[in-house]
């Protein structure tokens, strides 16, 4: 039996996946790269201290490998890859100050943010001057707009606000690795309606196997963290996909668990800014329900859920 391509792309990511992983952890725990956790999250979180970090090199390297090679075949993967590997370069130099200096914190947020946008930047008008995907963005009630600079800007704000999304959502074991994951199939599923998005069937496949891949280390209790270096990553996977898809708004259907998450974190500071009261225990919106008494296997599942059905959801309009 012949397997489809993204069955194969797949399995690769995954079985390289579970390659890195044992040799990553045992070198990452050698060179002491350990989480350092916020003192003021959950008393239960103390306990990870030390987990080695920057885990998210595990699926990083399958995405890097299988997007040199399949770029050959569908030149459209190259500016998605450079993407993800970009952000996951700027989380990895985040990383790698906070695991040196043992701080919660690395690059400074003007610094972050300069080098997110930067990314974004290239991505935006790569694709705007150097590819045939269009330049056209309809956003519901005003229409479609066809101006480059308009282009450009939109592109950049998605993929500046979907980094951080998901970035915010990678804090508890399992969570933005399983909720990406089930992001990623439904790319691949509906990239299998269109033959012109073959390139992002493949590209979603690989990312998903990584993702999986991955978990098979970070479900709780996680033997590593994916840190800024997976998180800002996968967060360009998805808002790379979207936009390349011409579906930039699906995140906010599919992607509503990224959304809440840095909603919560908005509102929290917004409140306590303006009104000197919080509106949550804590932001991101995880660790409320951990401090409402949540165990944090039930906060991650339970994130799964909505992001499963809502993916559902998106199935169905896409293919119904």
């Amino acid at each position: 039996m012949q397997l489809s391509i993204q069955v194969l792309v797949f399995i690769l990511s995954f079985a390289m996946a579970l390659i890195a992983g044992p040799i990553l952890i045992p070198a990452l725990t050698k060179l002491k790269f350990g989480q350092t956790v916020r003192d003021d999250g959950p008393a239960t979180h103390l306990k990870k201290t030390g987990t080695p970090n920057i885990g998210g090199l595990i699926f990083l390297i399958p995405i890097l490998l299988l997007s040199i090679y399949f770029g050959r075949i569908y030149p459209e993967i190259i500016p998605m890859a450079i993407a993800t590997i970009g952000f996951g370069l700027i989380g990895f130099i985040d990383d790698f100050i906070k695991v040196k200096k043992r701080r919660k914190d690395g690059l400074y947020p003007k610094q972050k943010t300069i080098g997110l946008l930067l990314v974004a930047a290239v991505f935006a008008i790569y694709t705007a001057y150097f590819t045939d995907l269009g330049v056209d963005i309809t956003i519901p009630f005003l229409g479609t707009i066809t101006e480059k600079w308009f282009y450009i800007l939109f592109v950049i704000f998605v993929l500046y606000s979907t980094t951080n999304a998901v970035n915010i959502t990678d804090g508890l074991d399992g969570l933005a690795a399983g909720t990406t994951l089930i992001v990623m199939v439904f790319f691949s599923l509906v990239a299998m309606t269109n033959t012109e998005w073959e390139y992002s069937m493949v590209f979603s496949s690989f990312v998903a196997g990584g993702c999986l891949g991955f978990l098979t280390f970070n479900i709780h209790p996680a033997k590593i963290f994916m840190g800024d270096t997976g998180s800002l990553a996968l967060g360009g996977a998805v808002g790379t996909l979207a936009i390349m898809m011409k579906m930039p708004f699906i995140i906010l259907l599919v992607g509503a668990v990224y959304v809440a998450e840095i909603l919560s974190v908005a509102i929290q500071v917004i409140s306590f800014k303006t009104r000197g009261k919080r509106v949550f225990k804590m932001a991101p919106l995880h660790h409320h329900f951990e401090l409402s008494g949540w165990k944090e296997t039930k906060v991650v599942y339970s994130f799964w859920i909505v992001t499963l059905v809502l993916c559902g959801i998106g199935i169905a309009i896409y293919t119904g």
